[in-house]
C-alpha cells in the first residue's frame, strides 16, 4: 500500500472511488486481518477527506451573490479558504 496517492493531494473524486474500494474489500471479508485494520485506517482518513472537500464546495457555493431577479452576479471572497 505504500505507493499509494497522498489522501491529502487527491481530489473529492478520486477519494470517493478509493473509499468506494476499501469498502468494497473490507465488505468481501477475504482480506487478511492486519491488512483490514490498515484498510479501515486509510478509509477513515478517505472519509474525512471527502466530508472536508464538500465542505469547502458548500461554503463557496454559500458565498455565491444573486441579484434581485435571482441570477448570479459573482462570489464573495471565502473567508478562510
Amino acid at each position: 500500500m505504500s505507493d499509494q496517492k497522498p489522501i491529502d493531494d487527491m481530489s473529492f473524486e478520486e477519494a470517493i472511488r478509493e473509499l468506494e474500494s476499501v469498502v468494497g474489500q473490507l465488505d468481501r471479508g477475504d482480506v487478511a486481518l492486519e491488512d483490514s485494520i490498515k484498510l479501515y485506517e486509510r478509509g477513515a482518513k478517505l472519509k474525512a477527506r471527502c466530508e472536508a472537500k464538500l465542505k469547502e464546495a458548500e461554503e463557496k457555493v454559500a458565498q455565491i451573490t444573486l441579484d434581485s431577479e435571482g441570477q448570479p452576479t459573482g462570489a464573495k471572497p471565502v473567508e478562510g479558504l
